[in-house]
């Protein structure tokens, strides 16, 4: 077995591309390596800014013989058939095939064709470049000559106007290499655009030399680019750089404010990183804290660091090189340095101008912004938020008073001065602002929560005022996209939808909070002056719910279960608590027999049903003759208003013990008694006991709805 090692060379590469082409060209090259046939054991690949590479472990040097057999027309048959079947095979004469007889269908032709496997080197000419001229970067580049119109002026010639590749910056060389571990490896040899594929690599763009570095397999590329000051693996530059940094910040008895996205970036923006730490005139510390960090994270790309003692921000920040500076960094340190307090200065600027205009001022400006055509503008959304939050309070325990206020004042940052040059900070500085100016804390908390959660692992609000303002501000963007027809189709979700609905199910299931949608849709619906179908969404929040309790470890077949008993299908609380429950009780012998037996009685009924429609009519005690059939349908008299009582009280695991005592009674029914007696009579009216033990388990959940 043998090893790929490949790697695109290039101008740098955005960071934000990097993970992405990484998997990409991981999955393209072995997806079309297995489809030819070729298995592998192991693939790896790494991103710097320029340079994507992949190794391929254990590839066979060459694929496996293919032997096809293609049965033809019978012996005798007419010469048209013959000479069908001669084409499609790729023979010239009956002599190439051979003859296999059948003892039903007698005498008939068959060719049979074996082709060697290709070389495996031979394949990757042949794939690789299909691969990289379809690479799928979200922006790309066309230059060089080839990407002029054949026979125009072009730079330094005239254009080819040939096939050119497109590439996210200009490819500058492509080092392919095959062959086993103890052995020279080959150079696997194709172009792309006249760049030749070879066994040379580049180092770092200013710490080595610009000569090339011959390289036979991954080791030996790892290591050669490491002396040559380039980290091969994103995830060492990263644990390098936040290691470093954390020791700049200990030496000082300062702590740095861990930020993984950031520490991500950063190792997408650089080779070799090289930790520095700075710093910013203490008087801008009167900005917010989440301010100073937006703004320093957003323009530098720098970590800011914290006093351990106190746990407020200092005047610190850490910058990371992309080189060893011979002056210790300290020329690096003061540009960064310049640039942020540039930055800061224009953030110091916007929080005391925004100061001096309260919120509710703001609110005029939103007249004139468009949230979308079709649904009006953002005061316009404002008004129907404030409306459904205070209609959704009580639910939830909150104030509508406060729940209105909140609400009205929810959008107001977007007019600031601080959220239109730092958009990410909407929400937060609406509530800085409110408490500024003197408004409840529950009103500042719901301002800057109500666009949580904004997905599976965000923070949910819990403050009363913030889950109603919250809830609203999902339920009116859900209503309000339903009401154009503009849901999400397939993968594509403008919007974000489905985050919407996830948000809407969180805040309630977290909460605990029991809540009917419909009438909630319904208000939502009557700020449009439009009515939708309440019915579709919410089975689009039904199919939500199934996901987050599929991601949770719920079966699927048992949100099926209880969403098909009906009822109160609109609480989602109810859902939940329903699945919980009736996965615990299926868990119990009491209910995977139960379940045996009801599957037991449904397959009789179905069965019945199909040939003499449905099984109507009540039970007729007096006709009950066996003790078992008298035990099942006392326990059914006493179990059944029991379970109703337990489900109004949304009491699910006092409904679950109520079924659960009807499990000696209906095994003890199957033990001794045939349902499907010669007596007419006897048999209808057995199977309308069957009918009964149906119907009493179906509030709880539709138990023919469960797998297995």
């Amino acid at each position: 077995m043998a090893d790929l090692l490949l790697e695109l060379f290039s101008e740098e590469i955005p960071a934000r591309m990097q993970a992405r082409a990484a998997e990409d060209l991981k999955k393209r090259v072995t997806d079309a390596l297995v489809a030819e046939g070729f298995l592998y054991e192991g693939a790896v690949s790494f991103v710097t800014p320029r340079r994507l590479t992949l190794s391929l472990h254990g590839l066979p040097k060459r694929g496996k013989d293919v032997r096809e057999e293609k049965k033809g027309p019978r012996v005798g048959a007419p010469q048209q058939a013959i000479d069908g079947f001669l084409k499609s095979a790729g023979l010239t004469s009956l002599d190439q095939a051979t003859i296999e007889s059948d003892p039903k269908k007698g005498d008939f032709y068959v060719a049979i064709t074996e082709k060697p496997g290709r070389a495996t080197t031979e394949a990757l000419a042949s794939l690789l470049p299909g691969i990289l001229r379809s690479f799928p970067w979200p922006k790309s580049m066309r230059w060089g000559a080839s990407s002029g119109p054949a026979g125009k002026s072009y730079v330094n010639g005239e254009g080819r106007g040939a096939e050119t590749l497109t590439w996210v910056r200009p490819l500058q060389a492509i080092l392919c290499l095959f062959g086993e571990e103890q052995e020279e490896p080959e150079v696997v040899d194709f172009a792309i655009d006249g760049i030749r594929s070879g066994n040379v690599t580049f180092g770092h763009r200013f710490l080595s030399d610009a000569k090339p570095i011959a390289v036979k397999r991954l080791d030996d590329y790892v290591a050669k680019l490491e002396k040559a000051k380039v980290i091969a693996d994103p995830k060492r530059r990263r644990d390098t750089i936040l290691h470093e940094a954390r020791q700049l910040c200990f030496a000082q008895g300062l702590e740095l404010v861990e930020d993984e996205g950031l520490a991500d970036e950063v190792a997408g923006l650089v080779e070799w990183p090289v930790p520095l730490m700075g710093s910013f005139e203490e008087a801008f510390l009167e900005v917010p804290e989440e301010v100073i960090r937006t703004t320093i994270r957003a323009n530098q790309k720098c970590f800011v660091v914290r006093d351990p003692k106190t746990g407020k921000l200092t005047n610190r920040f850490i910058a990371t090189a992309n080189t060893i500076a011979t002056d210790g960094g300290a020329l690096i340190i003061a540009g960064n340095a310049r640039v942020i307090r540039a930055r800061l200065s224009d953030a110091r600027f916007f929080w005391e101008t925004d100061k001096k205009v309260k919120l509710e001022t703001r609110l005029e400006k939103l007249k004139s912004v468009r949230f979308h055509e079709k649904l009006g503008t953002q005061y316009e959304r404002v008004e129907r938020i404030a409306a459904l939050a205070a209609e959704i309070a009580p639910s939830v325990g909150a104030d509508p008073t406060l729940a209105k206020k909140a609400a009205m004042l929810a959008k107001a940052d977007l007019a600031t001065e601080m959220v239109g040059e730092f958009p990410e900070l909407q929400g937060f500085m609406g509530h800085r602002y409110a408490l500024l100016e003197g408004h409840e804390p529950s009103v500042g908390a719901a301002i800057e929560d109500h666009y949580r959660p904004q997905g599976p692992s965000d923070r949910v609000p819990t403050d009363p005022v913030s889950v109603a303002v919250a809830l609203a501000d999902k339920l009116d963007i859900l209503v309000g996209f339903w009401a154009i027809d503009e849901k999400p189709t397939g993968s594509k979700d403008p919007y974000a939808l489905r985050r919407a609905a996830l948000g809407v199910i969180r805040l309630l299931v977290e909460n605990g909070v029991k809540f009917s949608l419909i009438p909630k849709m319904g208000k939502a619906a009557a700020g449009y002056k439009q009515a939708i179908d309440a019915a579709d969404l919410l089975s689009f929040f039904h199919d939500r719910l199934k996901v987050m309790l599929k991601d949770q470890g719920a079966r699927h077949d048992l949100v099926d279960a209880v969403l098909g008993a009906g009822g109160n299908s609109d609480d989602l609380l109810s859902i939940v608590n329903r699945v919980q429950a009736l996965s615990a009780f299926l868990a119990t012998e009491d209910g995977a027999n139960l379940l045996a037996g009801y599957r037991r009685a449904a397959n009789i009924l179905k069965a019945e049903e199909k040939k003499d429609g449905a099984i109507a009519g009540a039970v007729d005690a007096a006709a009950l003759k066996e003790p078992e059939e008298k035990a099942l349908a006392d326990m059914l008299a006493k179990v059944e208003p029991a379970l109703q009582t337990a489900l109004a009280a949304d009491d699910y695991q006092g409904a679950m013990q109520r079924m659960a005592t009807l499990r000696p009674a209906v095994d003890a029914f199957f033990d001794k008694i045939l349902v499907n007696a010669d007596d007419a009579a006897l048999r209808l009216n057995r199977l309308r006991l069957l009918s009964k033990l149906r119907a009493a388990t179906a509030g709880v959940a539709d138990l023919s709805r469960i797998a297995g």
